[in-house]
């Protein structure tokens, strides 16, 4: 009898520790959590098209480029996978995953003057408006990367 309620007593702590091993940090009320699938190269993560089996979304379109951030070691176990279809789940900032203006091909989109540079002279900061994405952990997924 003794046997049996120290099984259970240890079954009980390792089902404990392995979902409290599973919890994820809370989402700030100002970003969301996403799943994106596509291809990165160096810090840049390029996304692809969702299909049915993979989960991704919505927002964010096809080839939009997104700058990862991570830890060293998530980032150069992303790196190892360079050339391969793979889905990475991070949080991203609610503003930034419509960009504004219209895309009209190559990566290429007209948009109004920001309100901080009336006279539309001064020329803004390429990096100051990327999307970026906090990267918390990837899997492999299902498609191809072209180069």
């Amino acid at each position: 009898m003794r046997s049996v309620v120290s099984i259970a007593v240890t079954l009980a702590v390792l089902t404990y520790t392995s979902l409290a091993a599973q919890e994820t940090k809370p989402v700030p009320k100002d970003s969301v959590r996403v799943t994106i699938p596509g291809c990165s190269k160096g810090y840049v993560f390029t996304a692809s098209r969702h299909t049915p089996d993979e989960p991704g979304t919505a927002e964010i379109s096809e080839g939009m480029h997104i700058r990862m951030n991570g830890p060293k070691k998530l980032m150069s176990e992303i790196k190892a996978h360079e050339g391969s279809m793979i889905a990475i789940t991070g949080l991203m900032r609610k503003g930034q995953m419509r960009p504004d203006g219209v895309g009209i091909g190559g990566g290429i989109r007209i948009a109004p003057p920001s309100s901080s540079s009336p006279g539309g002279g001064v020329i803004g900061n390429p990096i100051a408006n990327q999307v970026q994405i906090d990267v918390e952990g990837w899997r492999p997924a299902v498609g191809e990367c072209y180069r």
